[in-house]
């Protein structure tokens, strides 16, 4: 059996470790672990940067041919007992305390790399809640401390939301179907007045309590989905695929602006408009969008560009809003 992979890090003159590889790709992730740190395993001759072993991304996809140049001024300022480190190679643990300075302590506590807190060792990672629940996978795109949300999640919220307000308008389609409908009437782009005077005309022929329950629940569905995206950043198709929208720059909530004003109302009227002419015209239009989002290397397509954020999977972190000095 292949062993795992026990990887040691260093910061500030402190060595810490070992951690496996999905460990350390977890904590590159959230920004616990810094591209300017300090990296070693079994197969690197020596310490080496973590940025320089990862190309300077936030995922370490380890290779036969891990060997960038070094920086020996800075490796040189790593102080490594040898007595740890031979210690690490024959029980896989390191002693932190003498490199704090500080009485050694039993095996099974250990100090965290970045804050020299005493914590119990959980799977050898100091991660908070909201870290452990965003899982990096080998085919996530990661962007600094956020992870893109997949096409095809994008894909079925946008379904999902499409699902509801068809289940929404439901009661006024079924009384519609029961109704000698001319269709032509709404195709005609160059006579709109004439097709809204029709459409007031069907909709004042249908029972009132259809048009007052289907109100109800077209109105109700808006105001919920509002509500979601104004406080949470989501949709309710993407509340239930487990992703969210986000700034391009801060990785955090959008402004109002671009949230409301931008990605969702005028988003709206655009694809409103765009179905009233015809509808095969609003499909080809989104799959256009999510065509240029799977080429991008962000999933950035052309409601992105325009509201310039971000659809990434969702973690509490993001709903945190920035302070002044950050």
């Amino acid at each position: 059996m292949q062993a795992i992979m026990q990887i040691f890090l260093a910061r500030n003159n402190v060595q810490a470790g070992p951690y496996q590889l999905e460990q350390l790709n977890i904590m590159l992730a959230s920004g616990e672990v810094l591209l300017d740190d300090l990296m070693w395993h079994e197969g690197l001759a020596q310490w080496q940067r973590v940025g320089d072993l990862t190309n300077n991304q936030t995922v370490y996809r380890p290779t036969s041919a891990n060997t960038p140049e070094v920086n020996d001024s800075i490796i040189n300022n790593v102080t490594v007992f040898l007595e740890d480190t031979n210690k690490a190679k024959d029980d896989k643990s390191v002693s932190l305390d003498r490199l704090y300075g500080k009485p050694e302590r039993p095996k099974n506590v250990k100090a965290d790399m970045t804050t020299n807190r005493h914590q119990t060792p959980h799977n050898n990672v100091s991660l908070n809640k909201s870290t452990l629940k965003k899982a990096v996978a080998d085919n996530d795109k990661v962007v600094g401390n956020v992870v893109l949300a997949p096409i095809m999640s994008r894909v079925l919220a946008t379904a999902l939301n499409g699902l509801l307000y068809i289940l929404a308008i439901l009661p006024l389609v079924m009384a519609l179907t029961k109704m000698d409908v001319d269709y032509t009437k709404f195709q005609n782009i160059q006579d709109m007045d004439a097709a809204y005077q029709y459409s007031m005309t069907l909709m004042e022929s249908l029972p009132s309590s259809t048009l007052m329950m289907s109100q109800v629940m077209v109105f109700g569905l808006f105001a919920l989905q509002l509500v979601f995206i104004t406080m949470r950043g989501q949709s309710l198709g993407k509340l239930i695929t487990g992703i969210r929208v986000v700034d391009q720059t801060t990785h955090r909530l959008p402004s109002f602006i671009k949230l409301i004003g931008t990605r969702t109302l005028l988003l709206f009227i655009i694809y409103n408009l765009l179905f009233s002419f015809t509808s095969f015209l609003g499909f080809v239009i989104i799959a256009i969008h999510y065509y240029m989002a799977s080429k991008s290397p962000e999933n950035i397509g052309w409601h992105d560009k325009l509201a310039k954020t971000l659809v990434v999977k969702a973690d509490s972190s993001q709903l945190v809003k920035k302070s002044k000095s950050e």
